[in-house]
């Protein structure tokens, strides 16, 4: 009983310390949703230099994009002209980190990885796209954009305040709420069941434990927010500072999914530049930051959280409870929406049309869509096929209905199988 207890204490001490500044992310999130106009980008990102690599990387760290959204994205800026090398980039850089990440990382890490984290995204993306770039410097000129590629998304559309409001507080969290709420019920267990001085103890060479996170988060997936509270339990058990970091770049940015979808849509050799890129900037920069940089700067600007949260003397008490009591009735809803999707489903126009002569309604099912950046990806350049007026998607199903004078399945498949899914066949 005193475990459950203790357990409590520290999921709530964990949620009232990364509230505040989590929510600042997602409003962040939804004013860039809402102003950033992405479809602007692909003319910056179309040339084979080293100009191109960083405008895509650039633009990529700030983005609230997870690996599994942002794959659709980074391959349309491809099949829409941007060079492979500024894709690549883009597909680096962007699921490592994110304005709601750093928000959080500032409030669980401390300042120290916050400034580092975005940088060395930019960094690796930067190596990805320039490797890419090297290797593959004519490929473009022998795989033209294709016509029935679009960017995933339409950010120009006039969203309005309610627009941003529910893309940052309901869309995007919805993306992100199971990983988000796996990582703290998982951090929230490592700080009751895992010893003070567990690394210190069992595995204290820092190169061994950077080798051991490393291996152990390639193929798995956790969002850059999620990633955060579990980075910030086990540098407290004694991970060092560079392991925690190689966790916080290979983490969100490389899992069997996503390394699968590089290697059918951008080529073998593609994928391995960026798993390559990916492994060798978080050995690499973790071992720059354990060796030249001194661990009680971090565990100083971390050490509020040994002291349930005091240190933050900047925020009154009564704002982080009450973003704590809001951010957890957004993440309940989120959940609901994610796991109950019927309760809050709307009757789309498909459900009132009645098929004639003139109109065909087909179905399908999609598999690999998990986020609502999936869903737009799939029901945008779905409805640029000749001959489709309304594209339905049911993120919770996998299940896509075209309707139209003549919706062609073969058309769609290939469209559905570029952006990186998987077409599973008529229903």
């Amino acid at each position: 009983m005193d475990y459950v207890v203790l357990y409590g204490k520290e999921l709530v001490k964990l949620t009232i310390e990364m509230a505040p500044y989590l929510l600042l992310g997602f409003l962040f999130a939804g004013i860039l949703y809402a102003w950033f106009p992405t479809q602007k980008m692909v003319r910056y990102l179309g040339k084979n230099n080293s100009a191109s690599v960083f405008n895509a990387a650039l633009l990529g760290v700030p983005l609230p994009l997870c690996s599994c959204g942002v794959i659709p994205t980074g391959i349309s800026f491809y099949r829409n002209g941007a060079s492979k090398g500024s894709s690549v980039a883009f597909l680096i850089s962007t699921p490592q980190t994110g304005v709601d990440s750093i928000m959080v990382t500032w409030s669980l890490l401390g300042w120290p990885l916050a400034v580092l984290r975005p940088i060395i995204a930019l960094l690796t993306g930067m190596l990805g796209g320039i490797l890419t770039n090297f290797s593959v410097n004519r490929e473009n000129k022998t795989n033209p954009p294709q016509e029935t590629t679009i960017p995933v998304e339409n950010p120009q559309q006039k969203v309005g305040l309610i627009g941003m409001l529910r893309y940052a507080f309901v869309d995007f969290l919805q993306d992100i709420v199971k990983w988000l709420t796996i990582g703290l019920l998982i951090a929230a267990l490592m700080a009751v069941i895992i010893p003070d001085d567990f690394f210190l103890k069992y595995l204290s060479n820092d190169y061994l434990s950077m080798l051991m996170v490393l291996l152990v988060s390639v193929p798995l997936y956790v969002c850059a927010t999620g990633s955060v509270p579990i980075a910030a339990v086990l540098m407290m058990k004694g991970l060092s500072p560079g392991a925690a970091l190689v966790f916080l770049m290979a983490g969100p940015a490389t899992n069997a999914a996503t390394i699968s979808v590089i290697g059918s849509a951008m080529g073998r050799k593609t994928m391995l530049i960026y798993l390559f890129s990916i492994v060798f900037g978080a050995f690499f920069f973790g071992t720059l930051i354990n060796e030249f940089l001194p661990r009680d700067l971090f565990m100083n600007a971390m050490s509020h959280i040994h002291t349930g949260g005091h240190a933050h003397e900047i925020l009154p008490r009564w704002l982080q409870v009450g973003s704590a009591i809001l951010l957890t009735i957004l993440m309940i809803n989120g959940l609901l929406r994610l796991f109950l999707p019927s309760l809050f489903k709307n009757k789309t126009q498909s459900d009132n049309i009645i098929p004639t002569n003139s109109m065909n309604i087909k179905t399908f099912m999609v598999e690999g869509m998990t986020c609502n950046h999936c869903k737009m990806a799939v029901e945008t350049n779905l409805k640029k096929m000749s001959g489709v007026s309304q594209v339905s998607v049911d993120l919770a199903s996998g299940q896509v209905t075209l309707e139209g004078e003549n919706p062609n399945l073969p058309d769609a498949q290939k469209i559905v199988n570029d952006l990186g899914y998987k077409f599973k066949g008529a229903v």
